[in-house]
């Protein structure tokens, strides 16, 4: 995609972070049956309900910009759920597989926070101040999500060793 200001950045952006949570709308209940640990499904399906706030959020940014949220795959996202994907498959029921599963939940965390990151940056230079406000909301959630999750592996990888 060719961008030729600041603000088509910033849309393909959040295109590509609505698209992202589209994919993890479909992704985590798949993440959250494969889950062993108690505490690990129980963030999967937490973190299900929390992306559905994030699209909701995305879809109050686009209705204020008079644009639509469609028109971009996130191929980042697509190779991580892929990769979470594989390690379901690929792997037998058991604290190995849900400590990788926590290590792709973690990389899906860092792409959206730093995601979330640049468009709240790019929101400020842009004047968008209502669209700051929810864009650091859903960067505070994932930042809180990626804490949990590095909690969490301390005692699922104690555990799988």
């Amino acid at each position: 995609m060719r961008y030729h200001t600041l603000n088509d950045l910033y849309l393909g952006l959040l295109r590509d972070l609505y698209s992202g949570e589209q994919q993890l709308l479909i992704a985590l209940p798949v993440m959250a049956q494969a889950a062993v640990t108690p505490k690990l499904k129980a963030g999967f399906e937490q973190h299900f309900t929390q992306t559905e706030e994030h699209v909701k959020r995305l879809e109050q940014i686009f209705t204020a910009l008079g644009a639509s949220p469609l028109g971009k795959v996130s191929g980042a996202m697509m190779g991580l759920v892929k990769e979470g994907n594989d390690i379901i498959t690929a792997n037998e029921p058991g604290e190995v597989r849900d400590a990788a599963l926590i290590m792709a939940a973690q990389r899906v965390e860092h792409l959206e926070i730093a995601s979330y990151g640049t468009a709240v940056t790019y929101a400020g230079l842009l004047g968008e101040t209502k669209a700051i406000k929810l864009l650091e909301a859903t960067l505070q959630e994932e930042g809180e999500t990626e804490q949990a999750l590095t909690a969490l592996a301390g005692k699922v990888n104690a555990k799988a060793n």
